[in-house]
């Protein structure tokens, strides 16, 4: 059970959960979008200097699950197919991809396809060596708080923090940052193909909102440029960049609001997001091609 905890806890982690969530503006990081409320919020990440948002897993997940949608294996990639991960570069991208799945049949419950993932993950992560990064005391509260999602959130900030240390430390934090990629990557693929099973404003915002996110990533892979194989992924990011310029977001300031009771003040701003279906489906193509060479599907 520990070392399918610990092993939990770490897809968590590195997939870089911040235990302070609430949502980002693309370019100021404060206040909070009231043109489409929604009860998924995004966590704040900062990596290698970078603040941005990122829209987690389990996050990405509850948004698909509350839209109604099905449990869909298909778009899912295999947990045995771990095997065909065979350097630190694809294990790092794949632990991430695995990570976001686990997030995925979490949500729905599917206990036995979890475990499956778990274990998946458990070997990646033997491999790269960074399931030492958790102490017993830190497995302990995660084993008691595992079915809390709000406990679990406020916990994986205190394991990202562990993980990112241990990274950093032993002088690999490209991994961590490969990791990142590979969740990242995957949430949009899970959001873009479930927008094709049922199309919905809430998942066409989702994806268009990665617009800045997708630079942020884009930034901190160049300033940690290690391994070769790095570069073509960069370049494949790029591409999907220059898609994403066609997507445009209008601002609209609203007058700052103060609780006198609690002495608290919240900065809003409305934000209108405009993307074509051209441009949505461009978008949807690119994260797929990536996603699937980094997954080896031809």
């Amino acid at each position: 059970m520990n070392k399918m905890i610990r092993v939990l806890a770490l897809s968590f982690a590195v997939l870089l959960f911040s235990c302070k969530n609430g949502n980002e503006t693309p370019e100021n990081n404060v206040g909070e979008n009231v043109n489409q409320p929604d009860t998924v919020k995004t966590g704040l990440l900062n990596v290698e200097g970078e603040i941005f948002s990122v829209p987690s897993p389990i996050q990405t997940a509850l948004l698909i699950q509350k839209l109604g949608l099905k449990y869909t294996k298909d778009i899912l990639l295999p947990s045995n197919t771990v095997g065909k991960f065979n350097t630190d570069y694809s294990k790092a991208l794949a632990m991430g991809i695995f990570g976001a799945d686990l997030g995925y049949v979490s949500i729905y419950n599917q206990t036995q396809d979890a475990l499956s993932y778990l274990a998946s993950l458990k070997q990646i992560g033997d491999n790269l060596g960074i399931t030492n990064a958790f102490d017993p005391k830190m497995l302990e509260r995660f084993e008691k708080n595992i079915t809390n999602k709000d406990s679990l959130l406020v916990l994986v900030g205190d394991a990202y923090r562990n993980s990112d240390a241990f990274l950093k430390n032993n002088k690999r934090p490209e991994i961590g940052h490969l990791v990142l990629v590979g969740g990242w990557v995957e949430s949009v693929y899970l959001s873009a193909s479930s927008y094709k099973s049922k199309p919905s404003d809430e998942l066409k915002r989702r994806i268009a909102e990665q617009k800045y996110a997708l630079e942020r990533i884009i930034r901190i892979l160049e300033k940690n440029n290690n391994i070769e194989e790095t570069k073509g992924l960069l370049a494949d990011l790029n591409d999907l960049k220059k898609v994403y310029e066609n997507v445009k977001f209008e601002y609209k300031f609203i007058e700052p609001k103060t609780d006198t009771v609690k002495k608290i003040t919240y900065i809003n701003s409305e934000s209108i997001v405009s993307i074509s279906d051209d441009t949505l489906g461009q978008i949807i193509a690119k994260i797929s091609e990536i996603r699937n060479k980094i997954c080896h599907i031809s």
